[in-house]
């Protein structure tokens, strides 16, 4: 019976219990026994070193049965030749073993050994000896990870008969080139070589892809190289192919024959580029294919919905463009669908229809558009659906059959509207909420899903209370209801239920947080409090006994006074983002937060000196007391008291005295800001040692020195304000072959410069040179969690503004510079402003500045300048401000496009002009040249629709600087926008939700 017994657990891979049953009466040999022992003595046991899901409820400590004076063909793990009573198998796998396997080891003393299994265990970087090599028996061994290291000696290779390999790792492992190919060459019999995070550093061996025994191949992670065979794959055997993690491996999709029988296909992570044959249908047997973080591109073959077995599906991450194709309707065995972060467009149709085991759909950050899926009433099983990042509108259907399996619902960054649908707040299994971004409306219902973890409904236009069923979700991490309409008065005291809580997040709302809190209860695993403007008035109490906050946003609120003393004792260890800007607070005297790295304090009533107590801020990254009454002298430590500081803004203040020389070699300074002060003396020439330096902003002073010539060196600078200052003399010429090759913004005006316009520098700002918004990304400048802004003037207007992208302005007004205008600024055809005003040019207006085609505005005024208005200008269709008066300008006003849209006010103080929009004719040899036949379109003589083209196009782009004016610094982790009279930002939380199972797809 035994035997019978034996056969069907060999047909089931279990000869360990086929060979224990054969093996109860036989005793093994008494030097295999003390081997064992020994064996057994070098290991301790430690649960940890087993800690893998792959072992399970498998994982124990085998070796406790191992006991002396006992048959060993009993013990637990160990496998003895039924014959002979030889032991031949021994599987210690998941044992939580923890010891080293050295050369000398009793292990190999053991020669007979056919099948070794020591998978799962932490044999502390022990090495794969040569010692291996001996076993030459052996069919089955797997060393998978466990914690081996280094060089696995090359008489590996030397086990011929082997019929499975495994010698898989996550890193530390490395197999010589020569040792792969010979393994390849000599292990004939090899129906399964897993490899995975194995360093072979070669090229895939030829002579592998003709081994027709192989049934399971993993490679994946072995940095692999080169091209994958074009030819068909001849391995009819082979089930399953993991090639993922070999990035510098390339090739297009396999081929296979007809008579294939793969089960799992892993191309992930891997250089395979091209289109998706139609001969992908042939497949017939596959349940899993990944081909995710690839080249692939191109439109799905209608072909892939022939793979009727598929269970899972990854396509995430490559270029693939095109509609879904319908027919993936056919894969009815599906659970697991991934084509995010594609290309993909087209409208969601009802390909999911007939589709039933789905439970994971993530169809996130494509270009689909149209309506929402229309049913999801077949997707019974479905517990993952991840939509997100598309263009999908309409309303989210109002009724759908019962989704009793689903936990995750991402529906954020579309353009879905209307109210949110009941069953969205009743759904039994839901962990994870986020429709953020969208333009849902209405009030939010109670909540009936107590397993929620995650919310989030931030930047709608959701209104009325915050419900109150969310302040019963006891297993609640991480709350997300800013920038709405949220309003009503919130009390501090109801969110002391949630205990679990990580993340909160309230901010630009128009409800009110009441602070009358006398609860001693604290949120004891907050980690981020975000709740600026809610109409806050005092410092919130429930903070007295916050030990893991780290960061904390009360900004725009109507906190008074100074801040209460228990304030002080706040996340002393932990704090590293702190915003109280825009608030009336007086004083700000203690910094008793150690790893303290953004601090903004920004527009606030401070008043007094600089806290010389940010000399102690070793850490601190961005520190910013602009908009303040401080005054007195900056501290000497400034410059070298931060190895991490980044950003200084102390502009709008009124400090006074030098700026002290004490800019350390080697530092990290991106921001300079001292704009609106009163400083005075030269500069530091230690600002040279600020290699990173952006952004300079030294305007309205009283900075007495000549042009800073020995800036031109830096290498990252591209603003420089100096404006309104005592900087004097000639700019002369540069020694430096490319000087400021970054630099875009420059405003040299309201100083006592003289002499000609500084030649050197204009011929060469290189940044200024065709640099488009069709060659550069559109964002704002800045780093992190911090918007660059500068003080200064745009078409006409002194105002502070954040700093786009694509900015580029030279003001050199107000100053006494002479000369011609020269012929080569026309060059910088990226300009967006010019101001050369309230100097003493002289000659004509070279018609080269009718090359600036993006130019918004050219301020000309209070000059010597003569001659003819340049016919060229009227090309500028984005020009929004032109000033050219009071100068000796003569002749006709040049007409068409902006020029008919400008008043008498830009051309004033000129008497020898005429013609429209001046009262003043002009005689007949002066009369205007006829305008060209596409220009005629009216008997007015010109075309108002060029003309609103034209001044439209100036006129968006300078409402869209126009908006930005004082727009707050928002941090990393927000995208903060303009609507209306309130701002909308969005905070994406890493370590507080990862750590708290909140984790957001």
């Amino acid at each position: 019976m035994y035997r019978i017994l034996c056969f069907l657990f060999f047909l089931s891979y279990s000869p360990v219990i086929c060979f224990s049953l054969s093996n109860s009466t036989k005793l093994c040999p008494h030097h295999q026994n003390v081997a064992l022992l020994r064996l057994k003595q070098l290991f301790s046991i430690d649960v940890s070193a087993s800690s893998s899901d792959d072992c399970n409820l498998a994982s124990f400590a085998k070796t406790d049965t191992w006991k002396e004076g006992t048959n060993c063909c009993s013990w637990d793990g160990v496998t003895c030749n039924r014959v002979t009573g030889l032991i031949i198998g021994l599987d210690l796998s998941c044992s939580g073993l923890y010891g080293t396997i050295d050369s000398n080891s009793s292990l190999f003393l053991l020669p007979h050994l056919r099948r070794l299994n020591l998978a799962f265990n932490d044999f502390n970087k022990s090495s794969i000896s040569a010692k291996f090599g001996q076993f030459r028996r052996m069919t089955h061994l797997n060393l998978s990870f466990s914690g081996f290291s280094g060089v696995i000696a090359p008489e590996i290779s030397h086990l011929s008969n082997l019929v499975s390999l495994d010698l898989s790792i996550y890193s530390g492992l490395g197999l010589e080139t020569s040792s792969f190919i010979a393994l390849a060459r000599n292990l004939t019999k090899l129906q399964k070589l897993h490899l995975r995070g194995i360093n072979v550093s070669s090229i895939l061996p030829i002579s592998l892809l003709n081994l027709s025994s192989l049934r399971s191949m993993d490679l994946s992670s072995c940095q692999l190289y080169g091209r994958f065979p074009d030819d068909d794959l001849q391995l009819p055997n082979l089930k399953v192919l993991k090639l993922k993690g070999n990035h510098d491996l390339s090739g297009n999709f396999p081929k296979f024959n007809e008579s294939n029988s793969m089960l799992l296909l892993d191309l992930s992570s891997t250089n395979f580029s091209g289109e998706l044959p139609s001969s992908i249908g042939i497949l017939k047997s596959l349940e899993s294919l990944d081909l995710s973080s690839t080249k692939f591109s191109g439109e799905l073959p209608s072909s892939i919905g022939s793979l009727k077995s598929l269970e899972s599906l990854d396509l995430s991450h490559c270029n693939f463009s095109g509609s879904i194709p319908s027919v993936l309707g056919n894969l009815t065995q599906i659970t697991h669908l991934d084509l995010s972060r594609n290309q993909f467009d087209g409208e969601i149709s009802n390909v999911f229809n007939k589709i039933r085991k789905l439970i994971v759909l993530d169809l996130s950050s494509n270009s689909f558009r149209g309506q929402f899926i229309a049913s999801l009433d077949n997707l019974t099983e479905l517990s993952f659906l991840d939509l997100s990042n598309n263009n999908l509108e309409g309303i989210i259907p109002s009724h759908v059959k019962e989704l009793s399996s689903l936990s995750d619902i991402h529906l954020s960054n579309n353009l879905l509207n209307g109210t949110i649908p009941s069953w969205l707040f009743s759904l039994p299994s839901l962990i994870r909420l986020d429709l953020s971004h969208n333009k849902l409306n209405g009030h939010i219902d109670e909540f009936q899903s107590p397993s929620l973890e995650s919310i989030d409904l931030s930047s709608n236009e959701l209104d009325g209370p915050v419900p109150s069923s969310i302040f019963e979700l006891v297993n609640l991490t991480y709350l997300q209801l800013s920038s709405n309409n949220l309003g009503g008065i919130v009390e501090t005291d109801m969110f002391m239920n949630l205990e679990n809580l990580v993340y909160l997040d309230l901010s630009y709302n128009i409800l009110t947080l009441s602070n009358y809190s006398h609860s001693n209860c604290a949120l004891p695993f907050l980690e981020t409090l975000l709740l600026s403007s809610c109409n806050i008035s005092e410092f919130p109490r429930f903070l007295c006994s916050q030990e893991v906050l780290e960061f904390l946003d009360l900004s725009n609120n109507k906190i008074y006074g100074q801040l209460p003393k228990w304030a002080w004792n706040m996340g002393t260890e932990t704090l590293s983002y702190f915003n109280l800007s825009q608030n009336l607070l007086t004083r700000f005297e203690r910094f008793p937060w150690k790893n303290m790295l953004f601090l903004d304090l920004h527009s606030n009533l401070l008043q007094g000196p600089l806290p010389s107590l940010i000399c102690e801020m070793s850490y601190i990254s961005v520190l910013d007391f602009s908009n303040n009454n401080l005054s007195g002298l900056i501290p000497q430590c400034l410059g070298n008291f931060s190895e991490s500081l980044s950003v200084l803004d102390l502009r709008m203040n009124q400090l006074h005295g030098n700026i002290p020389e004490t800019f350390s070699k080697g530092n990290f300074i991106r921001n300079l800001g001292f704009n609106g002060n009163q400083l005075e003396g030269p500069l530091p020439r230690s600002l040279i040692n600020c290699r990173r330096l952006q952004v300079l902003d030294l305007g309205n002073n009283r900075i007495n020195d000549t042009f800073p010539y020995w800036l031109e060196t830096l290498p990252e600078l591209q603003v420089l304000i100096l404006r309104s200052n005592r900087f004097h003399g000639h700019i002369s010429g540069s020694n430096f072959q490319f000087p400021f090759p970054k630099l875009r913004i420059m405003d040299l005006s309201r100083n006592d410069f003289s002499g000609s316009l500084p030649e050197m520098y204009l011929k060469n700002f290189k940044a200024m040179m065709n640099v488009t918004e069709d060659k550069m990304k559109l964002k704002y400048m800045g780093e992190y969690y911090y918007r660059d802004s500068i003080m200064g003037t745009i078409k006409g207007f002194d105002f502070e503004f954040v700093i786009l992208s694509t900015f580029t302005t030279i003001d050199l007004s107000s100053n006494r510079f002479q000369g011609e205008i020269l012929d080569f600024i026309g060059s910088l055809s990226s300009l967006r402003e010019l101001n050369l005003s309230h100097n003493n040019l002289t000659g004509h207006i070279p018609s080269s500045l009718g090359n600036l085609m993006v130019l918004e505005s050219l301020d000309l005024s209070s000059n010597k300048l003569s001659g003819r208005i340049p016919r060229e200008l009227t090309s500028l269709t984005f020009l929004e401000v032109l000033n050219l008066s009071k100068n000796h300008l003569t002749g006709v006003i040049p007409r068409g496009n902006q020029f008919d849209t400008f008043a008498n006010n830009s051309y004033s103080g000129n008497i020898g002009l005429c013609g429209l929009p001046l009262s003043k004719k002009c005689v007949v040899d002066e009369a205007p040249q006829p305008p060209k036949e596409e220009e005629v379109e009216s008997d007015t003589g010109f075309d108002w629709k060029v003309i609103l083209m034209g001044y439209g196009c100036g006129l968006v782009v300078g409402l869209f600087m126009g908006c930005l004016v004082f727009l707050t610094r928002k941090p990393k982790w927000f995208v903060t926008m303009i609507e209306g009279d309130r701002h909308k930002k969005v905070r994406r939380s890493t370590r507080s939700t990862r750590r708290h199972g909140a984790r957001r797809s």
